[in-house]
């Protein structure tokens, strides 16, 4: 086990350093358009927020796939995997297609939202880019998912932190104008973003084709007919997925939205706890990657035993971690909270939100790592049930509850912390269920493995 410890550790790191460069892109392009101008600022605010909440849904889809190819590996079946991520490919331009029209026709969200008049031009511009940008943007999801189903995912991070070298100064020249190119304000930063996917995707193919980590895989061979079959169980795998992430971000920007109309000091100290819970995310993220990967391994090979005990292992890593970084971040809020403003109202506010903040982030630990890990015995639609009920059926109502109605005879809140509590034990709630999911997903398979030696 400490080799596997070690190993996980590896792979969790790794992937951790990429998501992060793909976080500093969002950073980004906050920073140029916010020098622009304000107005940019707020269409790229509004508009990033309607493309990522496309983007997660159809990405979830395919991350799903990665216990199908980690399976594969440790099974020795590697043409199959070549297979299998061409008929993927298939799933991959069905998800683009339905991503790209609801990014061509956002007048329905935006009129719903009530986002001002003069905005939407800019903000359906900027979302017509990003449509385009979409299909690259999936393909190189679905090679991420390979790569980390392999256990290899240093390429990838390679390119993402690389990636930034070429978004940033493109990000400023396409916002501000350069060497005769006009200031195209946040679509510009839409455009950046267009061509960084397109270079990712195309070096991505180069070295599909050349590397001989992919030679004994078969991946470059002629794309078969669709195989309906396998394409559906794809789906049955990764549709659920791909819509329990979907219930997890739009409960968060239902959050932002329902905060806003408290004004902007309310406003400014959510962002503050959101940006913090976002970073903090991508550590359980990144290990229940990298664990996911190795107990979809150990089950190809046919070791049911190690592949509970790696399970395991990942769980109590997420935990301690999860309680090392909380506790780091209750001790730290006032310091954290100051480095993102000099407003004395902000500052207090962000303070008290960032002490559950601290427990949020625990219970969302545990729950992502059970999400990622119940996959891998095929298991997704009793978390997305549990994330419909609990995440939009309990922890948005009691949030609202708290701050605009009162609750249990207590006079409303009129705070973001209502929705804060709301969300912290909703989660974690989810966590339980989803710890007992992943518990009896684990003897089951245990038991069947026994009797299936006898």
């Amino acid at each position: 086990m400490p080799s596997e410890r070690a190993q996980v550790a590896r792979h969790a790191a790794t992937v951790l350093a990429g998501q992060l460069a793909v976080m500093a892109f969002g950073v980004t392009d906050t920073i140029v358009a916010g020098r622009h101008a304000p107005a940019s600022l707020a269409a790229l605010s509004i508009g990033s927020a309607v493309y990522v909440s496309v983007y997660v849904a159809l990405m979830g889809i395919l991350q799903a796939l990665l216990p199908v190819w980690a399976e594969q590996r440790g099974a020795g079946e590697t043409t199959a995997i070549g297979r299998s991520v061409r008929q993927a490919l298939y799933l991959c331009a069905l998800a683009s297609l339905l991503g790209m029209a609801v990014l061509l026709s956002p007048g329905a969200i935006l009129r719903w939202t009530e986002v001002p008049a003069d905005l939407r031009a800019e903000v359906g511009r900027y979302l017509t880019v990003l449509a385009a940008a979409l299909p690259p943007a999936l393909a190189f999801r679905l090679y991420t998912t390979l790569n980390q189903a392999l256990g290899r995912p240093q390429l990838v991070t390679w390119l993402q932190v690389g990636s930034l070298l070429v978004k940033i100064p493109l990000s400023i020249a396409f916002t501000f104008g350069f060497a005769g190119l006009p200031a195209q304000g946040a679509v510009g930063c839409a455009w950046a973003t267009l061509a960084v996917n397109y270079l990712l995707l195309a070096i991505a193919i180069g070295l599909v084709r050349s590397s001989s980590l992919y030679a004994r895989l078969a991946l470059w061979r002629r794309l078969e007919r669709p195989d309906r079959a396998q394409i559906a169980r794809f789906a049955r795998l990764g549709v659920p997925a791909g819509l329990a992430v979907m219930v997890e971000v739009t409960s968060f920007t239902l959050m932002a939205l329902f905060i806003a109309r408290q004004g902007t000091v309310a406003a400014a100290a959510h962002q503050i706890a959101a940006n913090l819970t976002a970073v903090l995310y991508m550590v359980p993220l990144s290990l229940a990657i990298a664990t996911s990967a190795r107990v979809s391994y150990w089950r190809g090979s046919g070791d049911e035993a190690l592949a509970r005990q790696v399970a395991w292992m990942g769980f109590r890593m997420a935990g301690a971690i999860a309680l090392a970084l909380s506790a780091l971040l209750y001790a730290a809020r006032a310091s954290l909270a100051s480095l993102y403003t000099a407003s004395a109202d902000v500052l207090a506010m962000a303070f008290g939100l960032l002490a559950w903040v601290a427990l949020y982030h625990v219970a969302d630990a545990l729950q992502t790592f059970c999400a990622f890990v119940l996959r891998c015995y095929g298991i997704t639609i009793a978390p997305l049930s549990t994330y419909g009920v609990l995440l939009w059926g309990a922890g948005l109502p009691a949030g609202y509850a708290l701050a605009y109605t009162g609750f249990a005879g207590r006079e409303p809140l009129h705070s973001p912390a209502a929705f804060w509590i709301g969300g912290a034990l909703a989660l974690v709630v989810t966590a339980a269920v989803f710890t007992a999911m992943l518990a009896l997903a684990l003897g089951k398979a245990g038991s069947a493995a026994r009797a299936g030696g006898r």
